[in-house]
């Protein structure tokens, strides 16, 4: 990479519903690539037109009503993988990987988990059990891997506005905390934390209770490395000014440039 190379991530919470403030921002911004995650909406609805008049190339991975992510990029966008290798028919659009500008970038949509002990907490670790071993199988520490998402889990407590109220609650629950740590431990480094030690930054606020105004939020979404990344990494920032434009989304984008 011989410039300055801008990525970011982003959970739009309906591509349809927020169509006007991501290509708003991409203006804006001009990340090289994007990744977008709950979509909500199938291949075929994805609005790849009005990203292509901004200069990026859409790949998608979609599903009716719930789910999905996406990839824009200015750059080619190679190498493109949807879901599991072992996914049946008819599974959760969560997982698009592809390699771009020579980077293995794989898009995540951790499920949510409703609540502990649900079958949807059960789903949700085998979900994150499978995505370490889709590490184990397919790249080293060595490769350029990024992975980024909406992980659907808060780290550690300065990553939570309110550490013992969420203590034991799905997305700050123990087992998700291990299960995200495993997945961290196969060779990946934290962006953010690279830059940002303090806590009080987040990603994500519910939309009741003034949650934003109030900065009672979770950093929940991610921009994860490999060391051969982290050593590139210039520098990686939370942009919260899109939640604060009309109709946004209840999650805001996560950026990071490298070297």
């Amino acid at each position: 990479m011989n410039r300055t190379l801008k990525i970011a991530t982003w959970n739009v919470n309906s591509i349809a519903a927020r169509l006007p403030i991501v290509t708003k921002w991409l203006e804006m911004e001009r990340p090289e690539f994007l990744c977008l995650q709950e979509i909500k909406c199938v291949d075929e609805k994805f609005p790849a037109e009005a990203f292509s008049e901004l200069g990026y190339i859409s790949e998608t991975h979609g599903q009716r009503t719930y789910n999905g992510v996406a990839i824009l990029s200015r750059k080619p966008i190679e190498m493109v993988e949807r879901g599991f290798p072992d996914d049946e028919e008819g599974a959760h659009a969560r997982l698009l990987s592809a390699t771009i500008a020579g980077i293995h970038v794989v898009n995540v949509y951790i499920p949510n988990g409703a609540f502990v002990g649900s079958d949807k907490y059960a789903f949700k670790l085998n979900w994150m059990r499978r995505l370490r071993a889709l590490f184990d199988e397919k790249y080293k520490e060595s490769d350029l891997v990024l992975l980024c998402g909406d992980f659907n889990v808060a780290p550690e407590e300065r990553d939570v506005h309110d550490p013992e109220l969420w203590e034991g609650h799905v997305l700050f629950s123990r087992r998700e905390r291990e299960a995200l740590l495993n997945i961290k431990e196969w060779g990946f480094v934290d962006a953010f934390r690279l830059h940002t030690e303090e806590s009080g930054h987040y990603s994500w606020w519910d939309y009741r209770q003034g949650a934003f105004r109030r900065n009672a939020g979770l950093r929940i979404d991610h921009i994860w490395v490999t060391k051969p990344l982290a050593e590139q990494c210039a520098a990686s920032w939370i942009d919260s000014e899109p939640r604060t434009w009309e109709r946004p989304s209840d999650h805001t984008p996560v950026v990071a440039e490298f070297k």
